[in-house]
């Protein structure tokens, strides 16, 4: 299934003049057990994927219960040279709970992942939300600034995980998938959502920044993250490491905001005009991306 060509889509495509950078990321590890990979199993074909196109990324972690299974899968990532960073150690909402709560969630998982030799303090804020008041903000923000980390944001988002969930939800229930199919509506969906943000930063700081692309550890990622790969670079763009990402200026903005949920572009955007509407992909909405999985015909 991961040998299918993609000629086809990058001769409806085409290619573009135009170079970007980007780097990938991965948020969640490790997940559980899905109905096609195995937890294990997943992140075995991620490491023989990430191999294959010779990419390190970042995979930011919610360690939760480290049992010896979840451990193992992230030493087998360390390993390799992957980046694990901090997700909070059981994914709370900064909008549901208080800050202080919040830093005692950060600091659990910190512990339990430190002693990875590759761990770095970096943080990414679960669901990409920052709080909703300034207060909650602002108080998680100097924590991390008191603690040496940085904000692992993002630059692009998306609606991978609901993609995976359509295709979860699929095996569950017995029905036949047209990987071929799903395929192309996955490197479609995502090259769109790089197009959007992109757009927005060269219109809103003048220039293209080096980028970070929101992932999730789930079974699409381990079954197309190579055909992603070699999508984007068909397309002209370079992929970067994240370390090489979060030296790009814009690391240097914390913008003043709480709309914070759409990445770091969407958040300076916002400070500077942009209406929330303007911010948010048309693939980041469920009815949409359901629509293109039945015109597509994904699922028989």
């Amino acid at each position: 299934m991961k040998n299918l060509s993609i000629a086809f889509i990058l001769l409806i495509t085409g290619s573009t003049a135009f170079s970007g950078e980007i780097a990938l990321s991965f948020d969640d590890a490790p997940l559980g057990d899905g109905w096609y990979f195995t937890g294990e199993q997943r992140t075995s074909e991620l490491i023989k994927s990430l191999d294959s196109i010779g990419i390190k990324t970042a995979f930011f972690c919610t360690p939760r219960t480290l049992n010896n299974s979840r451990k193992n899968r992230l030493e087998a990532y360390a390993s390799k040279g992957h980046i694990i960073a901090n997700h909070t150690d059981t994914h709370p909402d900064l909008t549901k709970v208080m800050a202080p709560t919040y830093i005692s969630n950060i600091e659990v998982a910190h512990k339990k992942l430190k002693s990875f030799k590759t761990f770095r303090r970096w943080f990414r804020f679960p669901f990409l939300r920052e709080g909703n008041t300034r207060e909650k903000r602002d108080k998680v923000r100097a924590w991390l600034t008191a603690n040496r980390y940085i904000n692992g944001y993002v630059t692009i988002d998306n609606y991978d995980w609901y993609m995976n969930k359509l295709f979860q939800d699929a095996l569950k229930n017995g029905r036949k998938v047209n990987f071929k199919n799903l395929k192309k509506v996955y490197l479609e969906v995502l090259w769109q959502g790089i197009k959007f943000y992109d757009e927005i930063a060269v219109k809103t700081l003048g220039r293209s920044p080096k980028h970070v692309l929101l992932l999730h550890e789930n079974d699409l990622a381990a079954l197309f993250v190579d055909d992603l790969v070699r999508f984007i670079r068909f397309k002209g763009w370079k992929i970067v490491t994240p370390t090489a990402a979060y030296n790009d200026p814009i690391s240097k903005i914390e913008p003043d905001t709480l709309l914070l949920s759409q990445g770091r572009v969407a958040a300076i955007a916002r400070t500077r005009g942009y209406k929330p509407s303007q911010l948010v992909s048309k693939w980041e909405d469920e009815s949409a991306l359901e629509k293109v999985f039945e015109d597509s015909k994904v699922f028989e």
